[in-house]
């Protein structure tokens, strides 16, 4: 994972994901993201953001308007 990709990303990503009706994903990564800053522990985190790719990849799929292409891209490059 790449910290500084996905520092940028975090709160985008959770306000994504709340607008996209993941409230529970938002707030599980949102609770990684917190715990990793503290711990350096980065499990979490990939765990979370990677159920996270493929919610915004469905939402994509259904909608294309709905998520834009930049955020997956992020997202992908961030995990990488």
């Amino acid at each position: 994972m790449k910290v500084e990709k996905m520092k940028k990303l975090a709160t985008e990503l959770v306000e994504k994901l709340e607008k996209l009706k993941q409230a529970e994903l938002a707030a599980e990564f949102s609770w990684c993201w917190v715990s990793f800053q503290n711990d350096q522990n980065s499990t979490g985190v990939i765990e979370k953001a990677n159920q996270a790719l493929v919610a915004l990849k469905e939402a994509r799929e259904k909608n294309a308007k709905s998520v834009s292409k930049k955020l997956v891209d992020e997202l992908e490059k961030a995990l990488a």
